[in-house]
This record gives structure tokens, sequence and C-alpha cells, in this order.
């Protein structure tokens, strides 16, 4: 059967004619021209033309990296105008909502308030896993899109594939896989998925592992007729010239990368272990992340305690189920040495 993403898109935006600058018309027919069509400082810098719209080059160097087609990836500014972009595109606002499993990344909600959509939200098992039943149970006609972050945040832990491929398969909607995190867990990306199910988006991020949260990239893996669609609906020039070199630039530095995460997952171990005899942890979550969630006697009173001592750290206890906890990044290993040995000596 022919795939008829139509089903999942705003009927308005169906119509919509993009915005096309006039040197989309010749671009990759490899003349040299003088440009006088976009009102730009003719002075050569290294920013003073338009980024290429559709990142044509930083696209054919990542689907190589993730071994997909560039016509199934988008590319974003921040992982966060995606999520916006899924929500605005495939929600009637008043009308439709997306799903969430809280606990879970905040945007999601935020994003679809933004735009008037309304929240679902199925919480996660006790043990922070996906309750695939009530899931599949909650979701109706209004259900167009479900976020499943894996690793999760704030918990820091996987969820199941098997649990993931259930609701792929069941959900009435759209899934989106966030994988923000993925180059630290055990897990498997879902990106090989795609040509199992049309229904599957993943997005992942420079902005973890990569080390280039100030850059702002997002990358999403979709079908290709998703894809296309997106094009016609961003904003013409989402992503700058400086975004794309420097992602080109670390694009060929993975080996880098690679040593990073291991030195990460090493002090995360090392953080663990130390959280184990610290006397007000009451407890520290399993962590497929570059964080860690711990519970302890008094949340805020900790977390003033440490802003006090120069470290800031995350106090997510506002979130379903996280009720005294704290969220705290893995940083290099001096800054470990020191988070350690104020917490040793609170009291």
């Amino acid at each position: 059967m022919k795939f008829d993403y139509k089903k999942y898109i705003r009927r308005q935006l169906l119509t919509l004619t993009p915005y096309q600058s006039a040197r989309e018309e010749f671009e990759g027919d490899g003349r040299s021209m003088i440009l006088l069509d976009a009102n730009e400082n003719p002075f050569s810098s290294e920013v003073n033309r338009y980024p290429d719209p559709m990142q044509k080059k930083l696209k054919k160097e990542i689907a190589k990296w993730k071994w997909v087609g560039e016509d199934q990836l988008y590319l974003s500014n921040g992982s966060d105008e995606f999520i916006s972009n899924v929500i605005m595109s495939c929600c009637e606002p008043g009308e439709d909502s997306i799903m969430i499993v809280p606990p879970t990344f905040g945007m999601y909600k935020v994003s679809a308030k933004t735009f008037g959509v309304d929240v679902q939200e199925v919480p996660l098992t006790d043990a922070f896993q996906l309750d695939v039943d009530s899931i599949l149970k909650t979701a109706d006609q209004r259900s167009k899109v479900i976020f499943i972050p894996t690793p999760n945040n704030p918990t820091a832990n996987n969820f199941d594939l098997n649990s993931i491929e259930q609701i792929i398969r069941g959900f009435p909607g759209l899934v989106v896989v966030d994988e923000a995190y993925v180059e630290f867990c055990g897990n498997p990306s879902v990106i090989s998925w795609l040509s199992n199910y049309n229904n599957l988006m993943v997005c992942q991020t420079f902005s973890k592992a990569q080390g280039m949260a100030g850059a702002r990239l997002g990358m999403a893996f979709a079908h290709s007729d998703f894809i296309s669609f997106f094009n016609r609906i961003k904003s013409p020039y989402n992503i700058n010239s400086l975004t794309i070199n420097a992602v080109l630039k670390r694009l060929k530095e993975q080996d880098k990368v690679e040593e990073q995460v291991k030195l990460v997952l090493k002090e995360r171990r090392r953080l663990e272990n130390a959280f184990s005899s610290i006397p007000f942890i009451e407890e520290c979550y399993p962590s497929d992340a570059n964080f860690l969630l711990v519970r302890l006697d008094d949340s805020s009173h900790r977390h003033q305690q440490l802003l006090e001592n120069g470290i800031v750290v995350r106090n997510p206890s506002k979130n379903l189920n996280c009720e005294n906890t704290l969220r705290i990044s893995v940083g290099l290993p001096e800054e470990n040495n020191h988070l350690i040995e104020v917490l040793s000596n609170l009291s």
C-alpha cells in the first residue's frame, strides 16, 4: 500500500506555497554567478552571503555518517525547532493532542501549549519505563504525536526497545523517538527502523555528546515525504553559515568525540560510586546518559547548598514522581572532584 503522509498533516498546510529564494533556481548547475538577488552586503567575508537554505553539503556528510538517504534528513535550529515543527504541522489547535510520558523533557508540553494543542499525559511506571498498555488505551483520534525520549530526561534511563516498537505499531499518529543522549547509552539507534515504520520519526542533536550546544543543530530522520514537507514549511535560512561550517569540521573529529564519551562514562561510574557513600543521597538511579538523577533527603535545601558552593545542578522535583531529586550532569574530572568534596562535607 502506498504511504500517504498527508493524513498526518494539517489540511491548511498542504497547499502552502513555500518561500523560495531566487538563488535556488540555479543552485547546483555549476555556473559562477554574480549575486545581485538578495540585497546582501557585497563585500566578501565568512558570513556576508546567506547560507544554503537546504544545507546540501552538510546533509550529504551527515547522511553518510548516519547511513540514511539525504531525502530522509531534516536539519533544524536545535531539536526544539523540529519539535515545534512537528506539533505545528500535525496538530489542529483546539482539536488535536500530543501525548507525553512524564516525567519527561519539558519542551514537548511547552511547544504544544504555544500552538494551542492539548497534551495527553501517560505516566511512566514506578521503574521509569513506558506503560505501553495505558499509552495505547489512552490514544484516540485526537492523538497525533507521541514523544518518546530515550534515554529519558530527567530520569536518565533507556526505554525498552520492544516497548517502543509496540507503540509504533499501535499508536494512531506519529511516534517521535528523541535520541538526544544516544551516544552515551547501550541501546542502538532506531533510525534503522525507518524502512519498516512510516509513522516513525527520530531526532538527534549536536548539543550533547558532540559538544556543540552553542551551535544549535538538531537532526531529524523520517520518511522522505515528511522531510520534503518540512523543507517546505521551515524558515528559509534556519541553519546559519557558522553552524554549518563548524559541524562540517566536527564530523571529521569523531575519534575525539568517542574519547570524550568514554571519559564521561568513566566519570559517571565514579560519581555513582561516590554518591553511594553520601548519607543524605537515598538513591542514585541507573543512567544511560551523561547525567545522573539522585533522590535525597531535601532537594531544595541541597540545591541551595550546592549553589552556595559554586555548583549549579538541576532540581526537577516538580516533575511527576521526581520529588526530592536533583539532576547532576557529569563534568570534567576536576569538576567532579570538587562536587564530591562539597557533597561529602555538607551537613
